[in-house]
């Protein structure tokens, strides 16, 4: 993990810590041997597992250091990205993951108890319904979503769960131009306003990334997020 060391020096100015480096090597190690079992990722070799999903994970953190990161919801977290980085990063977070698929849930908890991570909570449920739960809606300080689903339709999955003053991140490709244009209608409807892009530049990565940022600057309508499976068959 020294590789991920020297990245993370050179992208973030940060410096791991030895024991983060360990937690980074314990993630990988048990991503390797449940992805063996369950369908986890498709990114194996170590090598691509520090690149692809470790360092573009932690990149999230050019948006979020400065701002208030007290509560963070990971939205699809999948095999825990961007958000147990994020966490290992900056354990004083109080991270949720949201992730429907039981096994990748059942994997986040193992994380979670392996890492001894403390202020993690796993939810095992849909995104739609968590939305509309007074105990998440418009609580968040920053909602994030890494290869979810399109703009339009990452907008409301993740602006009901972000407080007035909050943001929503989306981790994007090279096409994230072109899917913030299409998603201008709906991050207004939404209560989203001035939306960014930044854009990331990976060590040992040539794909350009971009992180999808927009404040919330108004709250939520209510209605808002419609019901499981609306907002991907009828974006806004």
């Amino acid at each position: 993990m020294q590789r991920l060391k020297q990245n993370v020096q050179e992208m973030l100015d940060i410096s791991l810590s030895s024991e983060q480096l360990e937690a980074f090597e314990i993630f990988s190690r048990e991503l390797a041997l449940w992805n063996q079992r369950i369908s986890l990722t498709t990114i194996s070799d170590p090598d691509e597992v520090r690149n692809k999903h470790f360092q573009d994970s932690l990149s999230c953190w050019l948006a979020l250091r400065g701002t208030r990161v007290d509560r963070v919801i990971d939205v699809g977290s999948g095999a825990g990205f961007p958000g147990l980085p994020l966490k290992i990063l900056h354990p004083h977070t109080h991270l949720t993951l949201v992730e429907s698929v039981g096994k990748k849930a059942a994997f986040l908890e193992h994380m979670v108890q392996v890492l001894g991570l403390s202020g993690v909570e796993v939810l095992n449920e849909r995104v739609e319904d968590i939305g509309q739960e007074k105990e998440h809606r418009e609580l968040y300080d920053w909602a994030l979503a890494r290869a979810l689903a399109p703009m339009p339709t990452l907008a409301e999955y993740l602006f009901p769960l972000v407080r007035l003053g909050g943001f929503v991140l989306a981790q994007k490709g090279p096409a994230a131009p072109m899917e913030l244009e299409n998603a201008e209608n709906s991050i207004s409807i939404l209560g989203g306003g001035n939306p960014q892009l930044i854009k990331v530049n990976l060590p040992n990565i040539d794909e350009t990334r971009y992180l999808v940022i927009s404040e919330k600057i108004k709250s939520t309508p209510e209605k808002y997020p419609r019901r499981v499976g609306m907002p991907a068959k009828r974006p806004l």
